[in-house]
C-alpha cells in the first residue's frame, strides 16, 4: 500500500488494524522527510513527534531491530525497548509505552508506504511485533522505530516474490549454534557484509550455559523467565548479531539450548516453569507471527515459507514432538511436511531443521535422525514419491560444516542419491577448532566409511547457499578463529547442485 501526496496515508493501529489518516500538505510533508532522512542517520537521537513527558526515557533500541516470516504482501517486524538490558525489566517503566514504525522504499526513508503505532507491554518485555500487510511482492524495503524520544537504527527487509512468480536468484544464509561466552560473533558480521536476502536460523540462538570462558555469557543460566529475558536481551547487546538481523528477514527455529541441553519432547525432567518460561522469552525475542505465540508448554514453530516458483522452505521443529526410539517430528507435522511435498510446485524443496539427517556409521552425536530411522524413511520416501523436483536439507546443531549425498536407501549408502544435505558449522560453540578434517571434495571429505559424506571443516562460520532455477550454489565460510574479535573470514569450500540431479559437484 504506497501511499501517495494528496491521498490518505496508511496506518495500523494498537490492535494492527489498518486505517486511513489524512494527509498533511505537500510542502510539510516534504519538510517533514526530510527531517526523518537526517534523524534516521543518528540512531538514538530524538524523534519526530512529541511525546508525553512519562514516555520518556533512556535510548531503548540497544537490542536492535529485526524482521522475519516474509510473505508476498509483508513481514513481521521486531524490536525490543530495554534501555538496560541486564536488568529484570529492561530497565523500562511497568506500563504500556506507544511505538512507532515506519517502512520506506528507501534507505533514506524519503518514500514510506506505511507506518503506524504498536504497543509495547510490559508482559511481553516491551517488545514488538508488528505484522505487516499491502506492500508489494519481491521487493525490498527499509524499517525503523521510534519511541521515548529516541529513534532505532534503520534496517532492511523484503517481501517474498509473488506466489508461482519465476524469481532468477535467491541467496540464503544459514546459521547455527551461537554460545555468547564460548566467542566473538564474527561469523554474523560477515553474514551481513555478504548481503543475503534471507538468513535461516537453524537453532541454538543462545546457550542457557556458561560456554568456554571467552567471554561473559550475561549472568547465571536462566531457569524462569526473569533469567531467559536477561540472556537473551545479553546476546542481543552484540553489534555482530544485530549487524545481521538488520541485513534481510530471518526464518527461525530453535534447537536444544534456548532452552536446556538436550530436552526433547514432553520428557519429564524439565519443570514446565522453566520450560514455558524459555518459550516466553524465545517468542518475545523472535521476529515470530502470532501464530507462534507459545501457550504454555506448546509453541507452534514448524511452519512453510514460500518464494515465488523458486523455493518452498519447509522449517521444521525436531525437538518439542520427538519421542525416543519413535518420531523425531511427531505424526501432525510428519503430515503436514509430506502433504508439502505431494502440493509442491517449486523447483527446489529446502528443509529447514536442526539435526544430521543423513545416516553416519562413525556415531558422531546421538540425537540425530539416526536415532529415528523410520521418520527418516517416511520423509525421504515422501519426498521421492510425491516427485519433489530437487530435495535439499539444511541442518545446524552439529559445530562443523558437512557437505552430504542422501541415499533412497540408507543401508545402501552408494546407492541412489535422491537428495542433498548441507549442515552448517556453528557461529561459536566447539571454540577456534582447526583445518585437519577439511578436504576440497575429491576423497571421502572426511566422511570415514561414508562415501556419500563429501565434506567436512572443524571450523567455526556459516552456509552461504545461492538457488538459482538450474542450480544450486553452497560456500562453506569458515572465520579463522572465534577467541579474538575481528579474525578473517574464507570460504572453505564449494559445491554446486544441478537441477534434477541430486549430488554434490565440487566448485
Amino acid at each position: 500500500m504506497t501511499h501517495r501526496a494528496g491521498s490518505p496515508a496508511p496506518h495500523q493501529d494498537r490492535a494492527g488494524r489498518m486505517a486511513t489518516v489524512p494527509t498533511m500538505p505537500r510542502r510539510a510533508a516534504l519538510a517533514l522527510g526530510a527531517a526523518g532522512a537526517l534523524t534516521a542517520l543518528v540512531p538514538g537521537t530524538a524523534a519526530a513527534g512529541p511525546r508525553p513527558a512519562a514516555d520518556r526515557f533512556a535510548d531503548p533500541f540497544g537490542l536492535g531491530v529485526a524482521s522475519g516470516d516474509p510473505a508476498p504482501d509483508g513481514m513481521v517486524l521486531w524490536t525490543r525497548l530495554a534501555p538496560d538490558p541486564s536488568s529484570q525489566d529492561g530497565g523500562m517503566p511497568p506500563r504500556p509505552v506507544e511505538v512507532d514504525w515506519e517502512v520506506a522504499e528507501d534507505d533514506r526513508f524519503a518514500r514510506v508506504v506505511q507506518r503506524g503505532t504498536a504497543t509495547a507491554a510490559p508482559q511481553d518485555a516491551h517488545s514488538v511485533h508488528v505484522e505487516l500487510t499491502g506492500l508489494a511482492p519481491g521487493r525490498e524495503y527499509h524499517y525503523r522505530f521510534r519511541a521515548g524520544g529516541h529513534l532505532s537504527p534503520p534496517a532492511r527487509t523484503r517481501t517474498a516474490p509473488a506466489p508461482c512468480a519465476a524469481v532468477p536468484a535467491l541467496t540464503v544464509a544459514v546459521a547455527s549454534c551461537a554460545n555468547y561466552g564460548s566467542g566473538h560473533f564474527t561469523a554474523y558480521r560477515a553474514l551481513a557484509a555478504d548481503a543475503p536476502e534471507l538468513v535461516l536460523h537453524l537453532g541454538d540462538y543462545l546457550y542457557e550455559n556458561d560456554g568456554d570462558g571467552v567471554r561473559d555469557p550475561g549472568g547465571p543460566e536462566p531457569e524462569d523467565l526473569a533469567g531467559y529475558r536477561r540472556r537473551h536481551a545479553h546476546q542481543r547487546t552484540d553489534p555482530d548479531l544485530r549487524a545481521a538481523h538488520a541485513v534481510a528477514p530471518w526464518l527461525v527455529v530453535w534447537d536444544d539450548h534456548e532452552l536446556v541441553n538436550n530436552w526433547a519432547g514432553a520428557e519429564g525432567k524439565i519443570a514446565p516453569r522453566r520450560r514455558a518460561a524459555a518459550f516466553k522469552a524465545y517468542w518475545e525475542h523472535m521476529p515470530l507471527r502470532r501464530a507462534s505465540v507459545p501457550r504454555g508448554i506448546d509453541m507452534l514453530l514448524y511452519r512453510r515459507i514460500g518464494w515465488g516458483s523458486l523455493a518452498t522452505f519447509h522449517m521444521l521443529d525436531t525437538r518439542q514432538y520427538r519421542k525416543p526410539g519413535g518420531s523425531i517430528t511427531g505424526a501432525a507435522q510428519e503430515r503436514w511436511l509430506l502433504d508439502g511435498f505431494r502440493d509442491s510446485t517449486a523447483g527446489w524443496d529446502v528443509l529447514g531443521q536442526q539435526v544430521f539427517f543423513a545416516p553416519r556409521s562413525d556415531g558422531g552425536k546421538r540425537q540425530t535422525w539416526d536415532a529415528h530411522p523410520d521418520s527418516r524413511d517416511r520423509v525421504v520416501r515422501g519426498w521421492t514419491d510425491a516427485g519433489v523436483r530437487n530435495a535439499v536439507v539444511l541442518t545446524g546443531d552439529e559445530h562443523e560444516h558437512y557437505a552430504n549425498e542422501l541415499p533412497a536407501d540408507p543401508g545402501e549408502p552408494d546407492g541412489r542419491i535422491v537428495g542433498t544435505e548441507l549442515v552448517t558449522t556453528s557461529v561459536t560453540s566447539g571454540g577456534d577448532g582447526s583445518d585437519t578434517s577439511e578436504d576440497d571434495g575429491g576423497g571421502d571429505g572426511g566422511g570415514g566409511d561414508d562415501p556419500h559424506i563429501r565434506f567436512r571443516a572443524d571450523r567455526r562460520g556459516y552456509l552461504l547457499a545461492r538457488f538459482e532455477p538450474g542450480l544450486l550454489r553452497a560456500d562453506f565460510r569458515t572465520v579463522e578463529r572465534v577467541t579474538e574479535p575481528g579474525a578473517p573470514v574464507r570460504t572453505a569450500a564449494s559445491f554446486t547442485v544441478p537441477d534434477r540431479e541430486p549430488g554434490l559437484h565440487p566448485g
